[in-house]
């Protein structure tokens, strides 16, 4: 696969950066997850190349913006969010409800940044990567949540209520800062923290 970064963590390989029109001091990527039973992509970005992805899934409809320029993989998306999605990408199939694949990669709803905003969690073996779109994403070395005009804060404070309680220990957003590290480690105590404090911000 070329447009590709060094593996962050085994198994994950990051596309090139690409930086947000409207936010230039964002860029986004999106990730391919090696798996034994197939390589599934996760989120959208132009440098993603699709060749051997077995699925494709997206975090939410904005991503669609950004649609691969290589071949295209079997796409899924949250059902609310498959209108938006279709303008620009043909999409699959849609689902509705939390639910794992083949034991190791699990389709988790978190609406408030859109209604159809997914995290998905997968376990590498070694790691447990929680990917949360923009839903919370990185920014000088924070973790920031991106609250629209458009986004339910009560649906969105739910949702971090839920990511607080998730068992991984690496965070791996759509959005980092410009330059910056585009995924970040932690631990139970680390994430409480930083999702309570979010949690405040919004709720305050």
């Amino acid at each position: 696969m070329t447009g590709v970064a060094e593996h962050a963590i085994a198994g994950l390989r990051a596309s090139e950066p690409h930086a947000l029109p409207f936010a230039p001091s964002l860029e986004v990527r999106a990730f391919v997850l090696e798996r034994p039973a197939g390589d599934i992509a996760v989120y959208s970005a132009p440098a993603l190349r699709l060749d051997g992805v077995a699925r494709h899934y997206l975090n939410h409809s904005h991503e669609a913006m950004f649609p691969p320029e290589a071949a295209a993989a079997p796409l899924f998306v949250h059902a609310d969010g498959r209108a938006a999605v279709e303008r620009t990408m043909p999409v699959r199939a849609t689902f509705s409800r939390r639910h794992t694949l083949d034991d190791d990669f699990e389709v988790i709803p978190t609406p408030g940044h859109t209604p159809g905003t997914t995290a998905f969690l997968w376990d590498t073996g070694d790691h447990r990567a929680l990917f949360t779109g923009d839903t919370v994403f990185l920014r000088d070395g924070e973790w920031v949540t991106a609250v629209l005009d458009s986004s339910d804060p009560v649906a969105y404070a739910e949702t971090l209520r839920v990511i607080r309680d998730l068992d991984f220990d690496v965070l791996v957003p759509w959005a980092a800062g410009r330059g910056e590290p585009y995924l970040a480690f932690t631990d139970r105590t680390d994430t409480r923290r930083r999702i309570d404090a979010l949690l405040a911000r919004l709720e305050g």
